[in-house]
């Protein structure tokens, strides 16, 4: 359906006391080709029938004797929950058209009626009315979309999760300044390191077997940022025995591409592995 179809089909409803004037409007609207017109002479009833029908556009009447049309606009504005008032007021007073614009209306027509005008500002609202509708309808999409997306990547983030920690010895992260901030299996039995930043006062752990100079190959590849894949530790226990341990990082960034620290995995190598 073009904007066009949309337009002619919009919901329509006419709020006047005068039957006259509402039937004035309902014969413009219909050889203008409208076909959802509908029409109350009761403006209390305006709330409840916009309530239930969503209406696209209200032409409403200022001057009515029980409810004018600027209390209907405070009842339409207090139950409406799109942001949004599609109302164009009828009016014979060239004064209340700037207070009807201030408040809520959208537009205004004046009376008594030139034929040319009405369709034209018609037209002209719902055109708008609806594309604005479809933003809100886009917007929407939208936001489900990305509601849907995040939960695939956290639910995959978590499968990833577990496959590391089945297939590795432990999961870590640091932060940007290198503190421990996730750890996942017995890494801390293995390498002594702590999860929580350290304080500065009592500087970092004492690196005891630990082969320095294959620390501080992957200090620097980590102080550079760069990725690394099974890199190779040795470590000589208290006992004389060796140990080995291979472990893998990669860094992180956000989508401003800011370092945020890394991640990745690590496994102690054992005879026969």
């Amino acid at each position: 359906m073009n904007i066009q179809q949309e337009i002619l089909g919009a919901s329509i409803l006419i709020v006047d006391d005068q039957d006259a004037n509402v039937q004035l409007l309902r014969r413009l609207l219909a050889e203008a080709g409208y076909t959802n017109v509908t029409a109350t002479m009761a403006p209390a009833e305006v709330c409840g029938l916009h309530r239930r029908n969503r209406y696209d556009l209200i032409l409403l009447d200022l001057q009515m004797p029980t409810m004018d049309g600027f209390s209907v606009m405070e009842g339409l504005k207090a139950n409406h929950d799109d942001g949004y008032l599609p109302v164009i007021v009828l009016t014979a007073q060239p004064g209340h058209k700037l207070r009807a614009l201030q408040a809520g209306a959208k537009d205004f027509i004046s009376k008594p009626f030139d034929l040319l005008e009405v369709k034209t500002r018609i037209h002209n609202m719902l055109e708008v009315r609806l594309l604005y509708r479809q933003l809100e309808d886009h917007n929407r999409l939208l936001e489900q979309t990305v509601l849907e997306r995040t939960a695939e990547l956290r639910e995959s983030e978590a499968r990833f999760r577990g496959l590391t920690e089945l297939a590795s010895d432990w999961y870590w992260e640091q932060d940007e300044g290198g503190a421990f901030t996730k750890v996942s299996g017995p890494v801390i039995d293995m390498l002594g390191i702590q999860v929580m930043p350290l304080d500065d006062a009592a500087g970092p752990p004492p690196a005891e077997g630990w082969d320095e100079a294959e620390r501080q190959k992957l200090q620097a590849s980590i102080a550079a940022r760069r990725p690394f894949l099974d890199f190779a530790l040795h470590r000589r226990r208290a006992d004389g025995t060796h140990q080995q341990f291979r472990v893998s990082g990669q860094p992180m960034f956000d989508h401003a591409c800011r370092f945020l620290g890394y991640r990745g995995v690590g496994v102690e190598v054992l005879a026969g592995r």
